[in-house]
């Protein structure tokens, strides 16, 4: 282990390698993969256990996720990067009374809501936190 290291180093010297940071942007749909779907479940699960009373396994089974998931959306240990603005607070608390009237439609639900965010430019301002020189290539033409 110490000779690769040593080894390395000399390699290193004799080349003189420049490591270089390249800039990486995210792409719209990877923002939502990473916080804005997280953000959704984390209110939806917050909604259904406490306003609703399920149990951690009937909200994950609901939403897609784990029991263990529920308990971490809960306790912030997941989803604590983004918060919701207020419309999208109020179409989520819509899902949730229908998912809790019929737990299959929470597929759709979360579809819907995905679909509300991006027409309202609302994941616009989650992009915006994460890619602050692409939004001007942006085709949604987000409004600021």
């Amino acid at each position: 282990m110490i000779l690769f290291r040593l080894r390395s180093l000399e390699i290193r010297k004799f080349y003189k390698v420049k490591l270089t940071i390249v800039n990486m942007y995210l792409l719209p749909q990877e923002i939502e993969v990473w916080y804005i779907i997280p953000a959704i479940r984390k209110e939806l699960a917050r909604l259904l256990t406490k306003k609703y009373g399920l149990s951690y396994e009937k909200a994950g089974a609901a939403l897609g996720v784990s029991k263990a998931a529920v308990s971490q959306y809960l306790s912030n240990k997941r989803a604590n990067k983004v918060c919701l603005d207020a419309k999208t607070k109020r179409e989520i608390r819509k899902s949730a009374g229908l998912i809790v009237e019929s737990p299959k439609v929470g597929m759709i639900e979360m579809q819907r809501i995905l679909r509300f965010m991006k027409n309202s430019h609302c994941s616009c301002n989650v992009c915006k936190q994460y890619n602050k020189d692409v939004i001007k290539y942006c085709n949604c033409s987000p409004r600021y």
